[in-house]
């Protein structure tokens, strides 16, 4: 199985884990094992247990990870907490998630997550579940419109979902193609002029039929409550709707006394859990930018327990 995978942000996400060779780490979203690979490649006694939800990408990774101190699960990684009782793990050193869809994903047409080529409209990161093709032939006008709008930052998210309504009466849409034709003639000529008028909407039902936000709130959560003291968790994410969930739940994470400003002295109780590695995310330099166009709006934040 061909799986072209470039990992974003590798130096500085190997960097942010302070990879101890004796520790024990998650690669949450293992994808294609570009970041796997190298943690494991640091370890001597340690472990790296990789979690993944697309059957494809776990088939891949357990042929890359071979002879590695690395253990592959089929999981989600918002379910991470379980994943690790299962594995006898109670808390570990380091995590890391690479949120979104991968190269993998995106070039692999029968997959449905490109409006590029024409395919079956699936989009299931797990391929299990409710399809992309589903959700558009079932939902009203105003729930496609507010997916649109929420997930894609769409502006004609109602133009859109209203000529969706209306071809499908005609005829169901199942496929890749037919969608994209149906976006392209619902928004005005000079939006289409500006690029493919898809990308946003796609983005949107990709973030719907996997539950990518939800997931990742959970996520998050799961994975600051595996990590030992001193551990670190290095996220990496791709558009404004992620990053901005990471930086709330940081915010949230490395926040004090949460008392009102006139009380002398605080009764909430609440102190920091952490620490921000890095106060600013990382981004790509020129030369990562050139090598891979898919870092180009990848974001790192790093945070320790405390």
């Amino acid at each position: 199985m061909e799986f072209s995978h470039i990992p974003v942000l590798l130096e500085q996400t190997l960097d942010g884990l302070n990879i101890k060779p004796d520790g024990i780490y998650v690669d949450g979203t293992v994808g294609g094992a570009g970041h796997s690979r190298e943690i494991a490649s640091r370890l001597s006694s340690g472990r790296l247990i990789c979690l993944d939800r697309d059957p494809d990408a776990l088939s891949v990774a357990t042929e890359r990870l071979k002879g590695l101190p690395a253990t592959v699960v089929k999981s989600n990684y918002r379910d991470m907490r379980i994943a690790l009782n299962n594995l006898g793990v109670d808390l570990v050193d380091g995590i890391m998630l690479d949120i979104g869809v991968s190269s993998f994903q995106l070039d692999n047409a029968e997959r449905g997550f490109s409006f590029h080529n024409d395919a079956a409209l699936d989009m299931r990161m797990s391929k299990e579940g409710t399809t992309a093709a589903e959700l558009v032939n079932s939902l009203s006008v105003e729930e496609l419109a507010k997916i649109f709008r929420d997930y894609g930052e769409e502006k004609f998210a109602y133009k859109i979902a209203l000529k969706i309504v209306e071809e499908r009466s005609r005829e169901e849409i199942t496929t890749t193609g037919r969608l994209a034709e149906i976006i392209s003639s619902a928004v005005p000529a000079f939006v289409r002029r500006q690029g493919n008028p898809s990308r946003k909407v796609f983005q949107a039902l990709r973030i719907a039929v996997n539950d990518e936000l939800g997931a990742l709130e959970d996520g998050i959560d799961a994975a600051w409550s595996c990590l030992k003291k001193g551990g670190r968790l290095a996220i990496i994410t791709f558009h404004s709707l992620e990053d901005r969930i990471v930086k709330l739940k940081f915010k949230d994470y490395t926040t004090g006394c949460v008392c009102p400003p006139d009380i002398p002295v605080c009764v909430c109780g609440k102190s920091p859990e952490g620490k921000l590695v890095n106060h600013k995310p990382i981004i790509a330099d020129d030369e990562e930018l050139e090598k891979n166009i898919r870092s180009r709006s990848a974001k790192l934040r790093v945070i320790e327990k405390i």
